[in-house]
């Protein structure tokens, strides 16, 4: 009790209780402020009185409380108490009394509000509102060891985080750079822990996630050494609990880098860890070494691995490669039975019954239709898809394995699925059968199983119409394409191929609006059928609707971007627009696509000629020339550039080459030797020209330059070729007399038809013979003309150099000839430029 004090301004507690107080005067207690605002606040509130406390070491005083606990000092002290009965009975001052200037608190509780400091008449504020808001919380220390170590797990966190948001974006390079600084940060959190003395706390959870991350996307990056290391590292330490597992991703690295042999090691490894309670991951494991063993060749390795899991949790993937295994070793029982195995199958996928409203409730029918083409529903038709392509693959694979033919075999197989939960599937199998006749060209046999169809459902019979349509249609047998076409259409009027067929057998009868129609019925059934606009803009323009076809084909070309066909058409409709420019833009573009085709090349070629750029022209003609050196128009343009250009020399080798193609005509071969001619080689030209007397005896243009080269080179055989010169034109004049009176006589003949039937006759057949012989000799050339083709075609062979006229060739003669030349002044006649 030494160290209570009741007020702790009071030195000495007995100091002035001798002294008379006024504040013990009774009788003006009731004038008494501090007394009366005492006795208002908290009189009322005061605990009852208790029992006497025990004495202290100050002689028995009792503690100065409001208790009323009595003590000893007298008669007096307890008269007083008897007046004033909460007054303390040591004579302690009342509560809110003033004491040498100060007051007394009026409890010993701080907590309430109360200080020792407060003046008589000072305001009650228990709660301490007089002195303002509370100052604001002080702020954490940020420069602790545990503070700083937290900041830096958050950075690691984030960082992994960053990097599996880059890699799900496709950002392989900023996935790679984020873990990299993961494990960064992470080394200095190690580091920063074992300086402060935590060692012992370090995240092993955060160091694997790091590790992991890292090893995952080097692998990601095709960084297979550096991702092998990291994943080292995990494995081999003991502190990561199932960090075997992770062997199974080492494998797959190694199988990636073809390393088969080492990648079996870790999956079996990676199976060894891995208890049976983890069922469905051993089987993967197994079914990748199965894979694996395929790859090496070691198919009966392969088939045990794919024996167990399909005798222990058998899917579709695995059915599929247990065939392909037994396809391989050719167990052709083993084949069936695998087979067998496969269409019995589980899909562990719904029914479609259940996406079918069956009632008239509206909150089923609202949940039917949520979940009509939900995730999971996409999710159940792509396993059904999947599972229909694996079926099919295999059927069409074993089908000419099982049985001694594949006709037999493929039955075998549509026998097996039509009883089992495919059934669906068994006229898609009719169906491939009938197309793998055609494979097989034989076209009798797949027209017999698609006529089968007819009497099939609708939508089957509706596919096997379509293609014998097609069939007929590629056979020319229009009738027959026209009719399955119509049945087809009487199956399924939406099925756009039918229709695109029906608009081809309408098309070819050239009925171009009907095909239109066809066609615009195809795009409404479906709007992305590119068969149907192609067409569609074919017919526009067959039609001349040239604006409309160009629509079409522009459309097209948004769908199919690097489509070669439709880059022609958009370049040729331009062109027929007049627009030479926008047409080369488009071939431009088709020649970045198909670089090497010819025909591309020689239009860019004609284009840019039609426009007077010869360079560009020469250019895209060379181009063409060395892609297809036998396309006659190119030769023909190539020869005369040369020519027009004066370098003859270089135009031989092109009619040379135009000689071995049409070794018919005799025009190449008088070119030939021309450009010999003009370039000076006369006695080369002497030799050309003798040899295509030879073989064209009775070409007058030949034995005239024959007479004047010989005549020029003063050879004996002039005389020869004057005297065959000389037969030949009179040949030609008689030819032309009866070719005149010929013409005569079908005009006479013509005049007199309608005398008689008999005339008639008679008049058509000298018309007929006539004009067959008129034919003929206009085939030939006249005594005044030089030789030309029936097919002549004019060349305009002029062009001006924008650099200016070029220099003036030297002679190739070593000796400079004074005597006039008879060939000095010849201009080049058109019987030398191609046609």
């Amino acid at each position: 009790m030494e160290n209570i004090h009741l007020a702790a301004e009071e030195e000495d507690l007995y100091t002035g209780y001798n002294d008379y107080n006024p504040t013990y005067d009774s009788e003006q207690l009731v004038n008494d402020a501090g007394f009366q605002q005492a006795v208002k606040t908290s009189h009322g509130r005061r605990p009852p009185m208790t029992s006497k406390f025990p004495g202290t070491a100050i002689g028995g005083r009792a503690i100065g409380t409001s208790f009323g606990v009595e003590s000893s000092f007298g008669r007096d002290e307890r008269l007083l108490k008897s007046r004033m009965p909460m007054a303390s009975s040591m004579g302690r001052p009342m509560t809110g009394a003033v004491q040498d200037g100060a007051a007394r608190p009026m409890t010993a509780v701080r907590a309430a509000g109360y200080t020792s400091s407060l003046t008589r008449g000072s305001t009650f504020d228990p709660l301490g509102q007089s002195k303002g808001p509370a100052p604001p919380l002080e702020a954490k220390s940020e420069d602790t060891p545990e503070e700083k170590i937290k900041i830096l797990e958050k950075k690691v966190n984030d960082l992994i985080e960053e990097s599996c948001l880059a890699h799900g974006r496709g950002d392989l390079q900023l996935a790679l750079e984020k873990a990299k600084e993961a494990g960064r940060k992470e080394r200095a959190l190690v580091r920063q822990r074992e300086q402060s003395g935590n060692a012992d706390h370090i995240n092993l959870d955060l160091t694997y996630s790091v590790l992991f991350n890292l090893a995952n996307q080097y692998g990601n990056n095709d960084m297979y050494p550096e991702a092998l290391n990291t994943y080292n590292v995990i494995v081999k330490n003991k502190m990561f609990s199932n960090a075997g597992r992770l062997k199974v991703n080492m494998a797959n690295i190694y199988f990636k880098q073809k390393n088969y042999p080492k990648s079996i090691k870790f999956y079996r490894m990676a199976l060894d860890q891995i208890s049976n309670a983890h069922k469905e991951m051993r089987i993967k494991i197994m079914q990748n070494i199965g894979v694996v063993f395929i790859r090496m060749g070691q198919y009966s390795d392969a088939i045990t691995s794919f024996e167990h899991i399909m005798s222990e949790s058998p899917n579709i993937k695995t059915g599929f490669n247990l065939i392909l295994c037994y396809y391989a070793i050719g167990d052709r029982d083993r084949m069936k039975k695998a087979f067998q195995k496969l269409i019995c199958v589980p899909l562990g996928i719904d029914e479609e019954d259940k996406y079918i409203p069956v009632n008239e409730d509206t909150h089923a029918n609202l949940v039917i239709e949520a979940i009509k083409n939900d995730n999971l529903h996409q999710m159940e038709r792509e396993r059904k898809a999947l599972a229909e392509k694996f079926i099919m693959t295999s059927a069409k694979l074993i089908a000419p394995a099982i049985e001694t033919s594949f006709a037999a075999g493929f039955d075998w197989c549509v026998d097996m699925v039509k009883s089992s939960q495919y059934i669906e599937l068994a006229n898609d199998l009719e169906i491939n059968k009938a197309i793998t006749f055609l494979r097989q060209r034989d076209f009798n046999q797949a027209v017999e199983t698609l006529k089968t169809f007819e009497k099939k459902d609708s939508r089957v019979k509706s596919a096997a119409a379509t293609n014998l349509s097609f069939l007929f249609f590629l056979e020319k047998d229009y009738d027959q394409a026209d009719r399955y076409a119509d049945l087809a259409m009487t199956a399924d009027r939406y099925n756009p191929a039918a229709l695109i067929n029906k608009g081809n057998t309408v098309f070819v009868k050239h009925d171009y609006e009907k095909a239109a129609e066809f066609y615009k019925e195809a795009l409404r059934n479906d709007s992305s059928c590119t068969e149907a606009l192609y067409n569609l803009g074919l017919t526009y323009k067959k039609l001349n609707r040239l604006e409309e076809a160009l629509d079409c084909f522009l459309k097209l070309h948004a769908i199919l971007r690097n489509s070669a066909q439709v880059m022609y058409q958009l370049a040729n409709l331009y062109e027929m627009l007049e627009d030479p420019h926008q047409s080369i833009e488009w071939l431009m573009q088709l020649i970045s696509v198909t670089p090497t085709d010819p025909l591309v090349l020689a239009k860019l070629g004609e284009l840019y000629d039609s426009e007077g750029d010869k360079s560009q022209a020469f250019q895209y003609y060379y181009e063409s020339f060395r892609y297809f050196p036998s396309n006659i128009n190119v030769i023909e343009w190539l020869g005369a550039y040369y020519i027009e250009t004066q370098f003859c020399e270089k135009a031989i080798q092109y009619f040379e080459r135009a000689t071995l193609i049409q070794p018919t005509q005799v025009k190449w071969q008088l070119m030939v030797a021309s450009c010999y001619r003009r370039s000076g080689n006369y006695q080369k030209a002497l030799e050309t020209y003798k040899d295509i007397h030879r073989k064209f005896p009775e070409n007058v243009e030949c034995l005239r330059f024959l007479v004047r080269l010989c005549t020029d080179m003063g050879l004996k055989e002039v005389q020869d070729y004057a005297t065959k010169l000389k037969k030949v034109e009179k040949m030609k004049e008689i030819r032309e007399q009866r070719g005149k009176s010929a013409r005569e006589n079908s005009a006479r003949g013509r005049r007199e038809g309608s005398s008689g039937s008999d005339s008639g006759h008679s008049s058509h057949g000298t018309s007929a013979r006539g004009e067959r012989m008129s034919a003929k000799l206009r085939s030939l050339p006249s005594s005044n003309e030089p030789y030309e083709a029936s097919s002549q075609r004019d060349i305009d062979a002029s062009y001006m150099d924008p650099l200016g006229p070029q220099m003036e060739r030297p002679k190739t003669a070593a000796k400079k000839h004074t005597e006039d030349d008879d060939f000095a002044d010849e201009e080049l006649g058109d019987d030398l430029l191609p046609e």
